[in-house]
């Protein structure tokens, strides 16, 4: 087998639909299967999986397993030479598939390769290549210094901008599109399960170049990545609090607890400067809040306050919630 795919459905079974439709569409002269693992959503999909692509191996999660381990799961049923990891809220346009996996025939060295995603509109997400995170550019990491300084290597996203279709040396890769070589998935012990949601493929990227492989990113291989239909459905400020958490996690893990600790320190200063500002511009009628009403904001940025001074009652209660509701028996 070339290639398995292996995609974790979480209530995004309309979207899973058009992703199949387009694997089995694009994909050609290669062997491949594809595995989708519902994460106990049970939203419909194994009844479309049965009733339009038999042949797609599904299997049920009876709990929320997160994004790394739902991915280990499918991954235990796979047999493919070369693993690709992909999100349901994507598809596959013309062979960029195919150009991938023939990109890490040829290159030896390199362990995995992502692709150029793009928005339901076919404009570029900058989160097609990442470079790996450091308080400085999450501390900068605004969309008008992003679309003022592109080519500043703090992003990364160098790649982004080149005008060939040659693969280019990147940090990370998102895991919208991840595809990697079964030897080093296992080599590097598969994605890490510390990690729930967010930062997952941060991780893996950095333990294949850590093991002494390459990550690449392919200009001219595009899939479009609708983006976020699962995580929207999320706890409110949950996922802002899970996505410092995974970052915080990862720097723990690759740059020590100091630092994981000074990361906190900045977000707290952050959330402080951000709930004055709430305060002073309430009685104005929120002027300035992004369409978004005081108390909205100011709840945001208090929890956030919280759990940098390492309160985690909040996260706790979200995690215990997605699990609460996406547990249960199957009839």
């Amino acid at each position: 087998m070339d290639l398995s795919v292996i995609i974790v459905n979480w209530n995004a079974a309309n979207y899973l639909r058009k992703c199949l439709a387009s694997l089995y569409q694009q994909i050609r002269g290669i062997t491949f299967e594809v595995i989708v693992v519902d994460n106990a959503s049970y939203d419909g999909c194994e009844e479309i999986i049965l009733a339009e692509f038999p042949g797609v191996t599904f299997l049920q999660s009876g709990e929320n397993l997160g994004f790394a381990g739902a991915n280990n799961l499918g991954f235990s049923r796979s047999s493919g030479e070369l693993l690709l990891f992909l999100n349901p809220d994507t598809e596959i346009i013309g062979d960029a598939l195919v150009r991938m996996v023939a990109c890490l025939r040829s290159n030896s060295s390199a362990g995995a390769v992502g692709a150029r995603l793009l928005n339901t509109d076919g404009s570029l997400q900058t989160t097609s290549v990442q470079a790996f995170p450091t308080i400085s550019n999450q501390l900068l990491d605004f969309d008008l210094l992003r679309r003022a300084f592109p080519t500043w290597r703090l992003w990364g996203m160098q790649a982004l901008l080149r005008g060939d279709s040659e693969p280019a040396a990147v940090d990370a890769i998102s895991g919208a599109c991840f595809m990697v070589r079964r030897p080093v998935f296992e080599k590097v012990g598969l994605f890490s399960e510390e990690y729930f949601m967010y930062s997952d493929d941060l991780d893996l990227s950095y333990k294949i170049k850590k093991a002494g492989y390459s990550v690449l990113y392919m200009n001219g291989c595009q899939v479009v990545h609708h983006g976020g239909k699962s995580s929207a459905k999320q706890e409110e400020h949950f996922s802002d609090l899970l996505q410092r958490d995974s970052l915080a996690r990862f720097f723990r893990q690759t740059r020590g607890s100091v630092y994981c600790g000074a990361y906190r320190a900045v977000i707290a200063g952050i959330a402080a400067i951000r709930l004055g500002l709430v305060i002073c511009v309430a009685p104005l009628g929120g002027i300035g809040l992004q369409g978004k009403t005081p108390s909205y904001v100011f709840q945001k940025w208090s929890r956030i306050f919280g759990w940098a001074l390492g309160f985690k009652e909040w996260l706790k209660a979200g995690t215990r919630a997605g699990h609460q509701r996406t547990s249960r028996t199957k009839l």
